[in-house]
């Protein structure tokens, strides 16, 4: 497993754009994606749980990544987040 904390920077949090992106590249993966957030582990793979989470800008939380391509995948989702999903 391999991990990262970061911090989310587009003005309006994942929403429903940025968490529909986030979670159709994840599924490009044939790892497990895991976002750790307020106590709770989110399915990155599922748009409807990253956005029920309320992840609003600023928030800090943690990708988790395990499995076959957990490196690319999780450089992948780190991208994302950096890029604050071309907002």
């Amino acid at each position: 497993m391999v991990a990262k904390d970061v911090k989310i920077i587009n003005e309006q949090g994942l929403h429903m754009r940025p968490a529909g992106e986030f979670a159709k590249e994840m599924t490009k993966f044939d790892s497990d994606v895991t976002l750790v957030f307020g106590g709770k582990r989110i399915n990155a793979k599922s748009v409807m749980l990253i956005i029920s989470a309320c992840i609003k800008c600023g928030a800090e939380l943690t990708i988790e990544c395990s499995g076959t391509d957990e490196e690319a995948a999780l450089a992948k989702a780190v991208e994302l987040v950096e890029s604050g999903f071309g907002e």
